[in-house]
């Protein structure tokens, strides 16, 4: 996994509360799906398959956004991780919203996209200046400092928790983490298998 630093790039609004995994990435049948092209495929497209200009990623100030600012409960619905795999591969590696569905947050965190979540009160300001800057000036988002800055005023600061900003900064996922303490857990299996050996019914085959 990339690990995530800062991302500068242009910010989308599609502010919406309650915006779902099937709407992110309607259910397929292909074997090798091109997700960037199944992003908001119901929603980018008319019935008669033409592209739907009332949705902002269709404008062309948002066809190839970094950061996608978002509304409440994103990405709720199921566990569907070819929603984040879309973000992804259409080069969104930052949603800002102000809350996101667990699940939807876990898959995030374990492909290198960075779900930050604002606080009601900062929210409002910071998605009125995404959209006054429609596209023409890019955001910065710093994970290091925990803040967003861009064009319409100061930077302005987002949540996540404290493990879930290391894994992104490190670029590991839960079993990386666990594998930096590789030294201390083979020293407790050692200690164990002496202080309690008939723990040890299984042959340890590692090398």
């Amino acid at each position: 996994m990339r690990a995530f630093t800062t991302l500068t790039g242009i910010a989308a609004p599609l502010v919406r509360d309650d915006i779902d995994t099937d709407q992110i990435v309607p259910v397929h049948r292909s074997l090798a799906p091109d997700y960037a092209k199944l992003l908001f495929l119901r929603a980018r497209r008319r019935a008669d398959g033409g592209d739907d200009q009332n949705f902002p990623l269709n404008w062309p100030q948002f066809r190839n956004p970094a950061i996608l600012v978002t509304g409440r409960n994103f990405g709720c619905g199921s566990t569907r991780e070819s929603a984040v795999w879309a973000m992804v591969e259409t080069g969104i590696f930052c949603i800002i919203a102000r809350s996101f569905a667990d699940a939807y947050r876990e898959n995030c965190l374990h492909n290198g996209l960075l779900p930050g979540e604002l606080k009601t009160s900062v929210a409002e300001l910071v998605e009125a200046r995404v959209v006054a800057a429609d596209g023409a000036a890019p955001f910065t988002v710093d994970l290091l400092s925990q803040r967003i800055s861009g064009p319409g005023g100061p930077a302005i600061p987002f949540e996540i928790a404290a493990a879930d900003r290391q894994c992104l900064l490190e670029g590991l996922d839960d079993i990386g983490m666990t594998l930096k303490h590789a030294a201390e857990i083979a020293a407790w299996e050692k200690r164990i298998a002496m202080e309690q050996p008939w723990l040890q019914t299984a042959i340890d085959r590692r090398t």
